[in-house]
């Protein structure tokens, strides 16, 4: 059996940057060479791409050598010509999570893994998806969305008006970010301007939303027009709150997986799940993550991430391990399903008939 040629991508320019390598290296590590033949795309935190060993190299390594763009118009391009049968974008937040990147596999017309270019930038996007989420009555968490311009006129009225709206905690946090990067649990009002100042660095759009007192629940989706979602896990954080820290360094939160709940519970937030994933046409996976709240179990919608992390503790391949799918197996449906939507895009005509 003929080889699939497979490009990993990783890296990028966004402060997810690390998060993206250690994701690369576990897709690499439990992929199958008798099926796959993978090219690994390195691209630096300026945009810049080159092809390396692959993502197990240091930092160090995977800095050396000479660098491209992406860009026709600039002169040094690489003279090596790249054939793929199909991309699979493993890079965390801006310029990779969020359409960026798909767009531009998309004018390749190219197969790739994961969500479109429109379902990567609502997913990605915070407050947007929580706006289509409540117009179909989903129960997301009560949230303000905050603009830098009006942050920077009239923040002593917009703080007022956070401390009428919420009692602590509240979570600040950029609305185009991911991996808990910039987000700040606020348990007294009197450090809200500091942590709002923080998430502004990464983003010109901040959310402040309720803080839920309650269990972290998250759940894995899986398809493209018919998706599945797999048994929900439970997050018990080391910290206040899932930080990146304890994501991607300590690894001191323990994880119930599957989570301890009735089975009526767990087939709401698979249904909320799966619902919450078509809403924004997503394809090929997410991960959707929830709140349980502590005393009425109130199901809670809070986000949904279009490319989860991939390392050995992550929950969305751990969850589908604990639903019954190995990590080898999920990576391969992931690219059939990449295939598969790239065909069905292909059949839809592109131009009006003469």
């Amino acid at each position: 059996m003929q080889k699939i040629k497979l490009a990993l991508l990783f890296g990028g320019k966004s402060a997810e940057h690390e998060v993206s390598l250690i994701s690369a290296a576990s897709i690499y590590n439990n992929l199958d060479r008798n099926k796959f033949d993978v090219i690994s795309l390195y691209i630096n935190p300026e945009g810049k791409w080159r092809v390396v060993e692959s993502p197990l190299e240091s930092f160090t390594e995977l800095k050396k050598g000479d660098f491209y763009s992406f860009l026709p118009w600039e002169s040094v391009h690489m003279a090596q010509t790249i054939k793929a049968d199909i991309y699979f974008p493993v890079l965390h937040g801006p310029y990779g999570e969020d359409g960026t990147l798909q767009g531009f596999l998309e004018m390749a017309d190219v197969p790739y893994v994961g969500a479109s270019v429109l379902a990567s930038a609502v997913g990605m996007d915070k407050a947007l998806s929580k706006i289509i989420w409540k117009i179909l009555d989903l129960p997301v968490v009560s949230n303000k969305l905050l603009y830098e311009q009006d942050w920077l006129e009239n923040r002593k009225e917009i703080l007022t008006e956070i401390k009428s709206q919420f009692s602590p905690p509240v979570f600040v946090k950029p609305s185009n970010l991911g991996s808990s990067v910039g987000i700040t649990k606020v348990n007294d009002f009197t450090l809200a301007e500091t942590a709002i100042e923080k998430a502004f660095r990464y983003d010109r759009r901040v959310l402040v939303e309720e803080g839920i007192q309650g269990r972290e629940i998250e759940c894995s989706v899986l398809g493209n027009d018919a998706p599945i979602a797999s048994l929900p896990g439970e997050i018990i954080p080391f910290r206040e709150f899932y930080d990146y820290r304890d994501k991607y360094i300590e690894g001191k939160t323990s994880f119930r997986i599957p989570a301890s709940l009735p089975d009526t519970t767990v087939k709401e937030i698979q249904r909320i799940s799966i619902t919450a994933y078509k809403a924004i046409d997503c394809s090929g996976m997410a991960r959707v993550d929830f709140f349980l709240k502590e005393k009425t179990e109130e199901i809670i919608l809070n986000e949904l991430n279009t490319i989860p992390g991939f390392t050995e503790i992550s929950m969305y391949p751990k969850l589908w391990e604990a639903s019954g799918i190995s990590f080898s197996k999920l990576l391969e449906m992931l690219i059939d399903f990449g295939f598969e939507r790239h065909q069905k895009k292909k059949r839809i005509r592109g131009s009006f008939p003469k």
